[in-house]
C-alpha cells in the first residue's frame, strides 16, 4: 500500500453512534465508584488517617479517571469502519491508533452482542472471529438495525469469498 493510500481518507469512514460514549463514560462511573468504595473501606477499616502517599496515589486515580470521562466523547469519534473491496478496516484509538483489516473470506462468525447497558441505549456491538486469535476485532455502538444490517452484510460477502477454510 502507498503512502498515499494510508490512511485512509476520513470522509469514506463509517462513524458509530455517538450515544455510545455515555455507555463508555457509564462504564467509567462505575469503575470510579468502585474505587472509591475500596478506598473508603480501606480508611474506615483502619480506623485512623492514611499516610500522604495512598492519599495522592487515589488522588492521581481519580485525576486518571476524570481525565478518561472528558476523552470518552473524542473516543468515540475516533472509532470508525469502512466496507473496502476485499475487507473491512476498523479503526480505533486518540493517541494510540489502531487499524486492523480484517479480509472478508477469514471470517468466521459474525456475533452482534447487545448487553443491558447498550440495550438502554438502543445500540449493539459486533464481534468479528476470525481463524487468527489475534485480531480481536469488536465494533461497539452501533445501533440495532445497522449491527444486523452490517452483519448480514458480512456473512454474505465472507461466504463469496472463503480463502482456504
Amino acid at each position: 500500500m502507498s503512502d498515499k493510500e494510508w490512511p485512509v481518507e476520513s470522509s469514506q469512514w463509517q462513524r458509530v453512534s455517538p450515544k455510545y460514549a455515555w455507555a463508555d463514560l457509564t462504564l467509567g462511573l462505575l469503575f470510579t465508584l468502585a474505587v472509591i468504595a475500596v478506598f473508603a473501606i480501606i480508611v474506615i477499616s483502619r480506623g485512623e488517617p492514611l499516610p500522604l502517599l495512598p492519599q495522592l496515589l487515589f488522588a492521581a486515580v481519580a485525576l486518571a479517571l476524570l481525565l478518561n470521562a472528558v476523552l470518552a466523547f473524542r473516543r468515540v469519534r475516533a472509532i470508525g469502519y469502512m466496507l473496502r473491496e476485499d475487507d473491512l478496516l476498523f479503526r480505533r484509538g486518540i493517541l494510540f491508533e489502531r487499524y486492523v483489516a480484517v479480509p472478508y473470506g477469514r471470517l468466521q462468525l459474525v456475533d452482534v452482542t447487545r448487553g443491558p447497558l447498550l440495550r438502554a441505549l438502543g445500540l449493539a456491538s459486533l464481534k468479528f472471529v476470525t481463524a487468527s486469535v489475534a485480531t480481536g476485532v469488536q465494533l461497539p455502538g452501533l445501533t440495532l438495525a445497522e449491527a444486523e444490517e452490517l452483519r448480514d452484510r458480512l456473512v454474505q460477502l465472507a461466504e463469496t469469498r472463503r480463502s482456504g477454510l
